[in-house]
């Protein structure tokens, strides 16, 4: 990997503070300019950024800090309660985690993050990125945080011509030099990230507006767009399986609380059926707890993609008697599925069938 100059890399990191300086984004959970972050609000973005876009984010984050000013107010908080204000962003362990950290972070630290990285990487939820982020953003410790834009920034920037993922050693060294003996550690983890994401973006990056541009390297190459390279995608499998709208003669209908460990853990849902790979195998399956056989396709399916996998469900209808409430099984009006920790798959198969159920 070609590396930058030890000489030049004061001058890059002038060249970035300055233009972070002039061009930060406004964002609920980010100290003004000269003010010191409140390591709460920069753990609990963190968290709720991962796999999820900065728009997305704001009105979560302002939900919790409403609901929960503090890291002590949100460990007292019930699970329930948090997946329920979770409900909709998705990556639901990371909601599981971020009520168990609280609760660390409450009983172990006396209610204040640890400065440390190392310390930070022992609290549940908290991987090498987040631990970084947050030393150096909320603490303003010397930390190589590496996310997604930053691997872009460091790609392009160095020319780095190896696949991901592959080349994340290459882009993390790169990273740790070009941060190396920076003066405002936390700016800087900010700036980086925020060049990626605003300037040096994954299509038609705006070179003419870097404060980098007459050192990247891919810039001079003219290959900026086609960085970084990527391995191509293995083909998801597809998996099948039954929704259902089962409604009482009182007008509610049911959901039932997942305790199975994994996806969906602690969240509640309109009762499914299994989910498989075998597509006719999937149609012949219904609910052992039904009486019956008045159960009806709805003529409408709801379908979402996994990180392993894409799922399509079938969505029926259901009102006759059943024989019994299923394990986690309640009956709720439909005005009142708000109040439940339904995630956006259910919500969208829930709003489906409330429109086409007869």
């Amino acid at each position: 990997m070609s590396r930058t100059k030890k000489t030049d890399v004061k001058g890059l990191q002038a060249g970035l503070l300055g233009w972070f300086d002039r061009h930060r984004r406004v964002m609920p959970w980010r100290a003004a300019k000269g003010k010191r972050a409140n390591p709460y609000h920069v753990w609990l973005s963190e968290i709720m950024l991962q796999q999820t876009t900065v728009v997305t984010v704001g009105p979560y984050f302002m939900k919790f800090i409403g609901l929960w000013p503090t890291v002590g107010d949100l460990a007292a908080a019930k699970l329930d309660d948090v997946l329920t204000a979770w409900a909709g962003l998705g990556y639901y362990a990371r909601a599981r985690n971020l009520h168990k950290c609280a609760q660390v972070v409450t009983s172990l630290h006396g209610g204040r993050f640890p400065a440390d990285e190392q310390a930070l990487l022992e609290l549940p939820g908290i991987g090498p990125y987040s631990a970084a982020a947050i030393a150096s953003i909320a603490f303003d410790r010397p930390a190589v945080a590496v996310d997604g834009n930053v691997e872009r920034v460091v790609s392009r920037f160095l020319n780095i011509e190896e696949p991901l993922p592959q080349s994340k050693p290459a882009i993390r060294d790169g990273a740790a030099l070009l941060a190396a003996g920076n003066p405002r550690p936390g700016d800087f983890t900010q700036a980086f990230m925020e060049l990626g994401a605003t300037v040096c973006t994954p299509r038609k990056p705006r070179c003419g507006l870097c404060p980098w541009q007459q050192d990247c390297k891919a810039r001079k190459a003219g290959n900026a767009e086609e960085l970084p390279r990527k391995l191509p995608k293995k083909a998801k499998p597809a998996k099948f399986g039954k929704v259902y709208w089962i409604s009482n003669a009182k007008g509610q209908v049911m959901i039932q609380k997942r305790t199975d460990k994994g996806l969906y853990e602690g969240m509640y849902q309109l009762p499914t059926t299994a989910w498989l790979t075998d597509k006719k195998a999937a149609a012949g399956l219904g609910l052992d707890f039904l009486k019956g056989k008045g159960a009806k396709a709805l003529g409408a399916s709801v379908k979402h993609s996994f990180t392993h996998f894409d799922l399509s469900l079938e969505i029926w209808q259901y009102s006759g008697r059943a024989t019994k409430l299923p394990a986690g099984g309640i009956w709720v009006y439909p005005d009142e599925l708000a109040s439940y920790a339904l995630p956006s798959l259910m919500q969208k198969a829930a709003r489906l069938a409330a429109g086409t159920a007869g």
